[in-house]
């Protein structure tokens, strides 16, 4: 059986990530896709108050679980679309060590700070600032297959520019460089 294609999104909370996602799956034709989100993962946990310290913790096994989920669909050989935010190097690590490199389309997805904290405010069910918080971090490692403004394009614009994109996935695609630097040379691997 062969593994599923993965279109893994990743960019800052409330840049447009799960309205991407969503349009993908009105308009891609050619298989069956699942949209798997992280904030859908974080929203089946309990909701009894936890300490600081064990909140970190159940996120952290949350996060690992979502990417083994990630990983289990495709390899039985579901088409995924993944919405995430790689605001941990950590997270990146486990997924570039889980997933199939040359089955995943890595999408940034990008949007200006201005408008982030506007989309924020407008949505009320986030941190004030969060997204300002994750600005750097979810793009810190600086390699995609294709790369996206929400602020320049609909979400249906965005997921129309994937669409076309999939068929033409580079070889090697962002995830086997990534792999390749981060996790088989003598580099100091991402940590934390």
């Amino acid at each position: 059986m062969a593994s599923g294609r993965i279109i893994f999104l990743n960019g800052t909370s409330s840049s447009g990530k799960s309205s991407i996602a969503r349009e993908l799956l009105d308009i891609l034709d050619d298989g069956v896709f699942f949209h798997m989100a992280v904030d859908d993962f974080n929203a089946m946990r309990s909701k009894r108050e936890l300490g600081a310290e064990e909140l970190d913790a159940a996120l952290r096994r949350t996060r690992m679980g979502f990417h083994r989920s990630i990983a289990a669909m495709a390899e039985a050989g579901n088409d995924i679309v993944v919405d995430h935010v790689l605001s941990e190097p950590w997270r990146l690590l486990d997924c570039l060590t889980l997933l199939r490199p040359e089955d995943v389309l890595f999408v940034g997805v990008h949007c200006p700070l201005d408008e982030l904290a506007r989309r924020e405010l407008a949505r009320g069910d986030r941190p004030p600032g969060l997204a300002a918080h994750q600005y750097d971090l979810v793009h810190g490692h600086g390699d995609y297959d294709l790369e996206c403004d929400t602020s320049a394009a609909s979400p249906r614009e965005c997921a129309q520019q994937i669409k076309e994109f999939l068929p033409h996935r580079p070889s090697p695609t962002a995830f086997t460089r990534l792999r390749r630097h981060h996790l088989t040379d003598d580099r100091e691997p991402l940590t934390a």
